[in-house]
C-alpha cells in the first residue's frame, strides 16, 4: 500500500510505460518499478490507481460521517 502511494500524483490516465517512467523520474523505490513492469502490456492507458491496485484506498475510504457527540 505504501509503495502504491508513490504513484498518487502520476499523470493519469497513463500507459504502463508512462507510469514506469514517472516512477523512475520521481525516485520511487525499485519495488514500485518492478510491480509496474509486471503489469499486463496494454494499448489502453490506465485511468487511475484503482485499475492497477483495486485494493488501493481512495479518499472515500477515509470519509467518516460525524455521528454526533462523543
Amino acid at each position: 500500500m505504501e509503495l502504491a502511494s508513490y504513484l498518487d500524483d502520476a499523470p493519469w490516465p497513463a500507459t504502463k510505460e508512462e507510469l514506469i517512467d514517472y516512477a523512475v523520474r520521481t525516485g520511487a523505490p525499485v519495488e514500485v518499478v518492478e510491480n509496474l513492469q509486471e503489469l499486463e502490456d496494454s494499448e489502453e492507458p490506465y485511468e487511475s490507481m484503482e485499475e492497477i491496485w483495486p485494493d488501493y484506498p481512495t479518499d472515500e475510504d477515509f470519509f467518516f460521517e460525524d455521528e454526533g457527540e462523543y
